[in-house]
C-alpha cells in the first residue's frame, strides 16, 4: 500500500473502493464502528457522540445533498482524530477554509476533502483536465457527488495549475487559498476592486460567466510589478451572499 496516502485515503483502499460511486459514507461509518442518522438540527450541520468503540453521527436532514455528504465524511474525521469526545459542528465549523490548521475542525475537514475527494481517484481526472475553469470543476464535482467549493479546493492544494480561490462577501475577503508552486506575494487584495468582474457579481446584477475572462492582475494583486500581468477571472455565488473567485495566473507569473 502506498506509504503517502492520507488515512481517509489509505481507508478507502482498505475497503477496496477505487471509483467515487462506490464511496457510500454511511457503509464506510458502519465499518468504522459509526452509525449515522438524519434529522432536523436548528443549531448545528452535524454531531457526533461516541465512546471507544462505537459512536451515532447525526446529520441534519435539511441541508442539501452535497453539504450531508461533506458533513457525514467530516464526522468521520472527528471519530478518526478525536474519538472519545462529543462535538456539535455549525455551519461555520464544516467545511470553513479560515480556520487554523491545527483547528480540530480543519482536522475533520481535510479527513473529510480525503474521503470524498481522495487525490488517488481526483489526480487522473485533473491531470486530463485541458484548463482550469469552473466548468471542468464541475465535471468532477458532479462525479463525485460533492460541491464545487470542495473540488476547486481540492484543485488548488494537488498543485497542477497555477491558481487561487478567493471567497469575499460585501464587506471584506473572507479566505483565500493558493496553490503551493505560487510564490508567496501573489496575496490577493483585501477588497474588491470596481473594475473586477467578482465585483458586478457581487454588488450588481451580474451574471456568473461561461468561461474565464482576462484581467489586469493589478485588479486583484498590489505588489512592484504586478501591473505587467494578465490573469484569467471567473466567480460563482456561495450561500449567505458570498462569491468565490478562480484566479488562474500565467506561467510567468511563477517564475
Amino acid at each position: 500500500m502506498n506509504d503517502r496516502l492520507r488515512p481517509a485515503e489509505r481507508i478507502l483502499q482498505e475497503l477496496g473502493i477505487e471509483c467515487p460511486q462506490d464511496i457510500d459514507l454511511e457503509a464506510i461509518a458502519w465499518t468504522l464502528g459509526a452509525a449515522v442518522k438524519y434529522r432536523p438540527l436548528d443549531k448545528c450541520e452535524a454531531m457526533i457522540v461516541g465512546g471507544e468503540r462505537r459512536a451515532l453521527i447525526t446529520v441534519n436532514s435539511k441541508a442539501i445533498p452535497t453539504r450531508r455528504r461533506f458533513s457525514i465524511a467530516h464526522e468521520i474525521g472527528h471519530w478518526h482524530h478525536h474519538r472519545g469526545r462529543i462535538l456539535f459542528c455549525g455551519a461555520h465549523d464544516i467545511g470553513n477554509p479560515a480556520d487554523d490548521a491545527l483547528n480540530p475542525e480543519k482536522q475533520a475537514d481535510q479527513f473529510a476533502s480525503d474521503l470524498i475527494l481522495p487525490s488517488f481517484m481526483v489526480q487522473p481526472r485533473m491531470i486530463k483536465m485541458k484548463r482550469p475553469t469552473l466548468a471542468a470543476v464541475r465535471e468532477i464535482a458532479d462525479e463525485f457527488d460533492v460541491s464545487d467549493t470542495a473540488t476547486l479546493l481540492k484543485i488548488i492544494d494537488l498543485d497542477h495549475f497555477p491558481i487561487l480561490a478567493v471567497c469575499h462577501n460585501k464587506e471584506r475577503r473572507r479566505w483565500f487559498r493558493r496553490a503551493p508552486m505560487i510564490p508567496g506575494w501573489w496575496f490577493p487584495r483585501q477588497e474588491l476592486d470596481h473594475e473586477s468582474f467578482a465585483f458586478e457579481m457581487l454588488f450588481g446584477d451580474a451574471n456568473e460567466s461561461a468561461f474565464p475572462r482576462k484581467i489586469g492582475a493589478d485588479a486583484w494583486f498590489e505588489f512592484r510589478g504586478v501591473d505587467r500581468f494578465e490573469i484569467q477571472e471567473q466567480s460563482f455565488r456561495l450561500p449567505n451572499d458570498e462569491l468565490l473567485t478562480l484566479l488562474v495566473l500565467p506561467d510567468e507569473a511563477l517564475e
